[in-house]
């Protein structure tokens, strides 16, 4: 963190001014959509992200000056939500879960074979720039899991050899799809498009989520488990 710290407070180098004045327009737009203009900070820090793959000093500067706030009130929400990056990112962010029940469904496995696969562990980034890895807390689609996110669209009921498909696919320029909605785009292109601007990749409403993930209440079936009754005096199931 005291890295982050320095690298984002020291004095950064402008953006030229061609970047600052088309960032500058598209600071303009976002900004409007607010009644209180430092409200747009969050977008803001999507659309810096969008420039350069991750949130730099430079980026941090540009929010501060267009929203009238300091650096330093700016760096403390760039470093507070995991989805701001701090170092260089590949044009794949490649995101498994291993919170609990994607852990013991596989999400570890999952993990552990691309790390393998690719050569990295987690927090780094492939040499050719292709793929950054990182393991991720709950990506809320428990009812898939093991579930992966790249570029924080969906890849439902995951495993090891389909993970690696992917990876693969991704590093040949292959068009790869996630479970639900349009072909990926890369990880600047997502951030635009989550700093507020329109997503107009064809089919990008379409498709439905996977098979949902039913193993446990399989178990629970074949256990002869139940839920406790209420006011029963203990979260443990009985048989």
């Amino acid at each position: 963190m005291t890295e982050i710290l320095l690298k984002l407070t020291t004095r950064p180098e402008p953006y030229p001014p061609y970047v600052h004045d088309r960032l500058g327009a598209d600071a303009e737009a976002i900004i409007a959509r607010y009644p209180h203009p430092r409200s747009a900070l969050l977008p803001l820090l999507h659309l810096v992200q969008a420039e350069e793959g991750y949130v730099t000093g430079t980026g941090i500067e540009f929010c501060a000056e267009q929203l009238g706030l300091t650096g330093a009130e700016v760096t403390a929400v760039a470093t507070f939500y995991s989805m701001y990056r701090h170092n260089p990112t590949g044009e794949y962010h490649v995101g498994v879960c291993t919170n609990t029940l994607c852990a013991v469904l596989g999400g570890d496995a999952i993990l552990a074979a691309l790390e393998e696969h690719l050569g990295i562990e987690h927090g780094e980034t492939t040499e050719d720039g292709a793929i950054t890895l990182e393991h991720v807390e709950c990506n809320a689609a428990c009812d898939f899991a093991p579930v992966m996110m790249i570029n924080w669209e969906f890849f439902d009921n995951q495993t090891p050899e389909s993970a690696r498909a992917l990876m693969d696919a991704l590093r040949a320029g292959q068009r790869v799809r996630p479970t639900r909605g349009a072909p990926l785009c890369t990880f600047k292109e997502t951030a635009r498009i989550l700093a507020g601007f329109p997503d107009e990749r064809p089919g990008v409403l379409d498709g439905a989520a996977g098979e949902a993930t039913l193993a446990g209440l399989r178990v629970a079936r074949e256990q002869n488990m139940q839920a406790p009754q209420p006011n029963s005096g203990t979260s443990e199931g009985t048989r």
